[in-house]
């Protein structure tokens, strides 16, 4: 799960590291229709086919999947590879609201809220830090855009868990997302110009590794793991993406993130740990609180 979080994290840093020689837009659209072709082969020599049934929310899951990548290629245009990822993936807080009005199994409860108004908290200073000029401005619509493409993500983990795609194989899940995202990234590429796909070296190493990896070995790995291990276990590695992201983009892009970025950053990881590790908290607690009572 550790590696998973790192490869996360790692493909915001690669679209942007290769923005200037092949739009974002389109490079997302290409991977998913290679680790489209590359998972229909998988399946095909399964024998897996798709279930009847399924298309309706399949399409949703995957209209949203799509929506999330064509807000993040647009947010990379316009603030750095680390705020697009800290606000990205504040979808399980999003996740976890919608689970919550949707699934009485999935109520919040006091130390869950207390995450939410914590990362919420440093949201609002992530926005409000930075200066007033034109280039701040842009980069506070493009981080609006990442933070709205989190929301995109926390609806489509909604949209999976209470349609029957729970039950649906991961690889028919995982196929819906990447047909959408290829169907219609591709031609938003062209209809918004962000068609710009230089083929060098540099360009094809990049999009092998958000094809081969991201897109198709690192979800079927997550899915995997899912069915092995609790959701709540995993879920409190969450933090660790927008950790990896905010370091790697200081690393391999130069990126300095401002004072109240950081500091707001520092409150929203907390307030994702606090509430997608709850279970894990609430755990160490109670035995914590047991060996004092003893002692």
């Amino acid at each position: 799960m550790t590696l998973l979080c790192l490869l996360w994290s790692l493909q915001q840093v690669s679209l942007k590291a290769v923005a200037g020689e092949a739009s974002p837009m389109l490079m997302v659209a290409l991977r998913s229709g290679i680790a489209l072709a590359l998972l229909a082969a998988l399946m095909r020599w399964r024998g897996e086919k798709l279930g009847p049934g399924l298309w309706r929310p399949g399409l949703v899951a995957g209209t949203l999947f799509a929506m999330e990548f064509l807000l993040v290629a647009e947010a990379l245009r316009l603030t750095q590879a680390s705020h697009v990822i800290v606000f990205l993936y504040t979808s399980p807080l999003f996740a976890a609201l919608g689970l919550h009005l949707r699934l009485p199994a999935e109520r919040l409860n006091v130390l869950q809220w207390a995450g939410v108004l914590l990362a919420f908290g440093g949201l609002s200073i992530a926005f409000l830090g930075g200066g007033g000029t034109q280039a701040s401005a842009g980069s506070r619509l493009g981080d609006l855009l990442a933070l709205l493409a989190g929301a995109s993500m926390g609806a489509t983990t909604v949209t999976i868990r209470c349609t029957r795609l729970a039950a649906a194989p991961a690889t028919e899940t995982l196929a819906y997302q990447l047909f959408c995202a290829f169907a219609l990234l591709l031609p938003a590429s062209a209809l918004t110009g962000q068609w710009h796909f230089e083929p060098t070296a540099k360009v094809w190493a990049h999009l092998g590794f958000q094809a081969l990896v991201v897109s198709f070995a690192s979800f079927l790995a997550w899915f995997w793991l899912l069915r092995r291990n609790l959701a709540s276990q995993l879920g409190a590695f969450s933090f660790m993406t927008p950790l990896f992201g905010v370091l790697l983009g200081s690393l391999l892009l130069g990126e300095r993130p401002d004072a109240s970025f950081a500091a707001g950053s520092a409150m929203v990881l907390a307030g994702i740990a606090v509430v997608s590790g709850h279970a894990v908290l609430q755990r160490r607690w109670t035995r914590l609180s047991t060996a004092a009572s003893r002692a």
